[in-house]
């Protein structure tokens, strides 16, 4: 990998994207899907293929936000457990976007403040 540094950390695009596009917990989506839109948005280390964000998908489903509902070798379908509220953080001085069930810390693994 490069020494390329988002100018958002890549958690916290993910749970945007999933806020804007995929805040229903009836519908479903992909990490291909959200994969596509940050490549798309540029704000990615070029270098990185899907297999790089599979930890923070992981992490997106360890937190309580959704469950994995099906795998496809590196295809993970997901749907989440309730609605994404959006919040700010005063520490990182990012928006940040949680479920209603998760603990109110900042999901940015640089900041983990108390919202």
């Amino acid at each position: 990998m490069s020494d390329f540094t988002p100018t958002m950390p890549i958690s916290l695009q993910i749970r945007k994207i999933i806020f804007e596009k995929f805040n229903d917990p009836d519908g479903k989506f992909t990490n291909d899907e959200i994969f596509q839109i940050i490549k798309e948005n540029g704000d990615l280390d070029p270098s990185w293929i899907i297999d790089d964000t599979e930890s923070f998908f992981t992490e997106i489903c360890d937190s309580g936000l959704a469950r994995n509902i099906a795998q496809n070798f590196t295809t993970i379908w997901m749907k989440l457990f309730d609605p994404i509220e959006k919040f700010h953080c005063n520490s990182c001085n990012h928006d940040i976007y949680l479920g209603p069930t998760e603990e109110r810390i900042c999901p940015n693994g640089s900041c983990k403040s108390s919202i």
